[in-house]
């Protein structure tokens, strides 16, 4: 099956064409298990569920490092690659390369994921990101954008989403994934922590320094409305939950994931 890359900053972004994985909303993680690699790799999608129901495909964004499942996926050519996931626990030979015909196995599952009933009350959406635990915040920011579109199918589910704000923080402006890719409904702010090069003239009004304040997370909390989806290292996600808590938001309402 034919797979476009997508090529930004320190990631690779892949689509495996499948009709044949479960439900859309239980594939917020990804298990790979490459022929011949011993680790696992694990990782979360950033594609809309959307995207799977309506053409088979489901995006992942996977950070260059020397781990043997990421370090296999970025060996390709940087003009694109592809491969066919496969369930049925066969081996293959160890491959050399991730590639064009290339094989994996997969585990697919999670529960990080916003997926509001029609009886659901109206929510404002408070994404917080931290590195490439924007991953599947983005996948959540899609969804929701699919939700808000007026050419939703008629008797599909009514969508109840009031503000929709993102809040995202990474090493530099290089880090900060999707940044021009975001959906037109979301409004954000960017915080970088190492930031030595100049800021991207088009990007220095979305741009803050240093982490993600209380005081900004304050203007965004609505103790009855707010439901925040985190994700990110765990000591941001252990910070920014007990500041969301001392604010008053419900725990809940707070949803998190923490990547290692």
């Amino acid at each position: 099956m034919s797979v476009p890359w997508l090529i930004s900053a320190a990631t690779r972004s892949f689509s495996p064409q499948s009709r044949t994985l479960l439900g859309p909303f239980s594939l917020t993680r990804v298990d790979f298990f490459i022929p011949g690699v011993d680790k696992v790799g694990g990782f979360s999608m950033c594609s809309s569920p959307g995207l799977l129901q309506r053409e088979g495909v489901i995006e992942l964004a996977v950070k260059y490092t020397k781990h043997p499942p990421a370090h296999w996926i970025h060996t390709m050519s940087l003009l694109g690659s592809s491969f066919s996931p496969h369930l049925s626990g066969v081996s293959f030979l160890p491959p050399l390369q991730c590639k064009v015909g290339s094989r994996v196995a997969m585990r697919v599952g999670g529960n990080f994921f916003f997926d509001p009933a029609p009886s659901d009350p109206s929510v404002d959406l408070l994404l917080v990101a931290g590195g490439v635990g924007i991953n599947p915040l983005y996948s959540i920011m899609l969804h929701a954008a699919d939700l808000l579109r007026p050419s939703r199918a008629p008797g599909g589910p009514d969508c109840h989403i009031g503000s929709a704000h993102l809040c995202y923080s990474a090493k530099n402006t290089q880090e900060l994934l999707f940044k021009v890719e975001l959906p037109d409904k979301f409004s954000c702010n960017f915080h970088v922590t190492q930031q030595s090069a100049d800021v991207e003239p088009d990007l220095r009004p979305f741009i803050q320094s240093g982490r993600i304040t209380a005081e900004e997370l304050q203007a965004r909390v609505d103790t009855s409305r707010t439901l925040c989806f985190l994700c990110g290292p765990p000591p941001m996600i252990e910070a920014i939950s007990q500041t969301l808590r001392d604010l008053g938001l419900p725990a809940d309402r707070i949803i998190f994931e923490k990547w290692w």
